[in-house]
């Protein structure tokens, strides 16, 4: 018999095997996302997401809200992103804020695993700098009440520490408020010998600077990392909602200690960074949270960095 090219592809079309199609893989990369700053190394450390309901905590009509997250092919609730920065100064490694840890359930908590899969080791690194202490940026401290950063000094504002470690402030504060201390207490704890708290605008580290941004909590405040000229500004909490804040920083959030000085102080800091160009790095914009403000109106726009390879 004649095989001809058609009837061979029948023929194997008959026995080979027949594979059903592959399974959904359901995850992504791994959450880092990495930028040289002059001589510096910044890293963002995704720690996972979280859905916020913000119809409901913005200080804002909640059509309003809902209209402009729309206008963002946004729904609500919202799937927001929870953000950390490793900073590799060359002399000491750096990381502002460590995510919640197990504070906040299974969708977070996966700072740990991101700054492995980047390259780095808990232990690598020297001090951690804390924009506040609510337990999304403090959680991550600590693993069954022990350190997770085995060799870190921990800084934070003073006007922080003392008031979310104080039992007294947790006694008399609401029911629904307990759960910020008992975060922050059960994270630093561990730590109790290597807390170095600070006292307003101060230098830590050669090209790394606090600067005080008090309202969001009592003492939250914001980095400035600067090399070779270049300036990258750890925001922390000055933003939750870009899709809303951006085009009207003058709404606030239920989260803030005292919305009046958090609009305040974000204004202030939008206005600088708009103005010098320096880039911006958010602790609950879109993960990697890295880009830049430009003056649009009354408001802003978030220009988000562009991939890049390292050179």
């Amino acid at each position: 018999m004649k095989f001809t090219p058609l009837f061979a592809a029948l023929a194997f079309a008959v026995s080979a095997p027949v594979f059903a199609a592959a399974p959904l893989a359901g995850t992504n990369a791994p959450g880092f996302h990495r930028i040289m700053l002059g001589d510096f190394e910044v890293t963002a450390l995704s720690d996972g997401t979280i859905d916020l309901p913000f119809d409901k905590l913005l200080h804002e009509p909640a059509a309003v809200t809902t209209k402009a997250l729309a206008r963002n092919f946004q729904n609500t609730p919202t799937e927001s992103s929870v953000n950390a920065f490793l900073i590799n100064t060359g002399s000491k490694l750096i990381l502002v804020d460590t995510g919640a840890g197990s504070l906040f359930g299974p969708t977070l908590g996966k700072l740990v695993a991101n700054l492995k899969a980047s390259g780095y080791r808990p232990e690598q690194v020297d001090e951690i700098y804390l924009t506040h202490l609510h337990p999304d940026h403090v959680g991550g401290l600590a693993a069954s009440s022990q350190t997770v950063f085995t060799n870190a000094v921990v800084r934070a504002d003073k006007h922080d520490t003392d008031f979310w470690l104080s039992q007294a402030n947790m006694d008399k504060a609401p029911v629904d408020s307990k759960g910020f201390f008992q975060g922050a207490m059960a994270s630093l704890n561990p730590y109790a010998q290597r807390v170095q708290p600070f006292s307003g605008d101060t230098e830590l580290a050669a090209g790394v600077r606090a600067t005080s941004s008090y309202g969001h909590t009592p003492g939250h405040t914001i980095y400035t990392v600067e090399s070779k000229g270049k300036k990258l500004v750890l925001i922390g909490d000055l933003i939750h909602a870009g899709a809303v804040q951006f085009p009207h920083p003058e709404v606030t959030i239920g989260f803030d200690s005292d919305a009046k000085n958090a609009a305040a102080a974000r204004a202030k800091v939008f206005q600088a960074a708009a103005r010098e160009g320096a880039l911006v790095g958010a602790s609950h914009i879109s993960f990697p949270g890295l880009g830049h403000l430009r003056t649009a109106g009354k408001g802003y726009d978030w220009v988000p960095v562009s991939y890049t390879q390292l050179r």
